[in-house]
């Protein structure tokens, strides 16, 4: 008897086949032939992953048990699995040896609720070369990321993500499709790059000020950045809370910083 592997790393397995299904369909991967699944687990999307003559696929997958168990339920998976972590792996090695120029992928995933924010950041890393991404995470992390500006739920991950991705939540799936089931409900998102090959000012200062300015939400900007800009600096952005500024607005703040030829980068 073959014995699935335990849960690990916050990970709930989905066990609906048309929620599967679901998922995988909603990659389009336009031009894009390089596909890596993250975390496949008990191979769920896996299943349907490997019959779409679409893709030429990679399988990461972290814990050795799980990934023992997907070669001996999937035969067709031996020499696409990667027995790593997301993480940390070098994603110029998956498809290709390191000599060689990283060709355009889709990332796709039931990923662990845990490390979910991770994997997004991880993914910003590889922008250049991530077009699109199709992901099931916690509900509320989900509607974070796809948030608009003005919203509660409106945040960190939202603007970096949504500075270099068109954003859609695509459906929710309930807590019972899944082994064990999960206390929350999970949505599904799909991000697809946009245009923007660099942002119009120092995109290591955007990143700060992001950051910088949701830590300390309830303050106004200008109170955030104190230590940003010398006294005196008047913009009408620096009125106003975090939230309530669009990606442009924080390139607009980043700019008024950068000319302020305060802040050593």
């Amino acid at each position: 008897m073959k014995i699935a592997p335990k849960k690990s790393l916050g990970q709930h397995f989905l066990n609906d086949k048309s929620i599967a299904a679901r998922i995988v369909s909603s990659l389009k991967a336009d031009n894009i032939r390089n596909v890596i699944e993250v975390g496949p687990g008990m191979g769920a999307l896996t299943h349907f992953l490997l019959h779409d003559g679409r893709f030429d696929i990679r399988f990461m997958e972290i814990d050795e048990k799980a990934a023992e168990y997907l070669k001996t339920q999937f035969p067709d998976i031996n020499g696409k699995l990667i027995v790593a972590d997301f993480l940390r792996y070098p994603l110029e090695e998956v498809f290709s040896p390191p000599s060689h120029p990283l060709a355009d992928i889709a990332v796709i995933g039931n990923f662990p609720y845990n490390i979910s924010s991770q994997i997004f950041f991880r993914i910003l890393d590889y922008r250049s070369h991530v077009k699109e991404v199709v992901g099931m995470l916690q509900k509320e992390v989900a509607e974070r990321i796809a948030a608009p500006p003005g919203s509660k739920t409106y945040g960190i991950t939202s603007v970096l993500l949504q500075a270099f991705y068109d954003i859609e939540y695509l459906f929710t799936v309930h807590e019972h499709v899944f082994t064990p089931p999960p206390k929350v409900k999970s949505g599904v998102i799909r991000l697809t790059r946009n245009n923007v090959a660099v942002l119009p000012c120092n995109e290591a200062l955007f990143f700060r000020i992001v950051k910088t300015t949701f830590n300390q939400r309830r303050k106004m900007i200008s109170n955030s950045l104190k230590s940003f800009l010398p006294a005196g600096q008047k913009c009408e952005l620096l009125s106003k809370r975090p939230e309530q500024l669009c990606v442009e607005e924080f390139v607009e703040l980043t700019l008024f910083v950068e000319n302020a030829h305060f802040v050593r980068l």
